[in-house]
C-alpha cells in the first residue's frame, strides 16, 4: 500500500508562504499608492517650474519641466511592475521521495 506522493494528481502543489503573492486588493492598493506618489512628485515639479521661472531662475525650470513630462511614464511603469516573488522556485527541505517511511506495524 505504498503510494508515492508525487503520483497523486488531486493534491495541489505546495506554496511557500514567502513566495505567495498578495491578495488582489492589496496589490491594487500598492500600485495605486506608487502611482499617486509619482504623480504627486510630478505636480510638485510642474509647480516648482512655474515658481522658479517666475523667480528668474532660468536654469532650473527646464529640468523641472522635463521631470514633469517624464514622470507619468515612470509612474505607470512603477505601478504596473510585478511583484518579484515567484512560486516557481523549488521547495527546500522536501527530502528525497525514495526515503519515505513505509506503513508501520501495530506491535512495533
Amino acid at each position: 500500500m505504498s503510494s508515492s506522493r508525487h503520483g497523486r494528481s488531486h493534491e495541489p502543489d505546495a506554496i511557500r508562504i514567502t513566495t505567495a503573492g498578495d491578495s488582489p486588493e492589496a496589490d491594487i492598493a500598492r500600485r495605486q499608492k506608487k502611482y499617486a506618489i509619482a504623480m504627486g512628485i510630478r505636480t510638485l515639479c510642474f509647480i516648482g517650474a512655474a515658481i522658479t521661472g517666475a523667480a528668474g531662475l532660468h536654469w532650473v525650470w527646464p529640468f523641472l519641466i522635463l521631470a514633469s513630462l517624464f514622470l507619468p511614464y515612470v509612474a505607470v511603469v512603477m505601478a504596473n511592475a510585478n511583484d518579484s516573488r515567484s512560486t516557481e522556485l523549488p521547495l527546500t527541505g522536501g527530502g528525497d521521495a525514495q526515503r519515505q517511511l513505509g506503513p508501520g506495524g501495530h506491535g512495533d
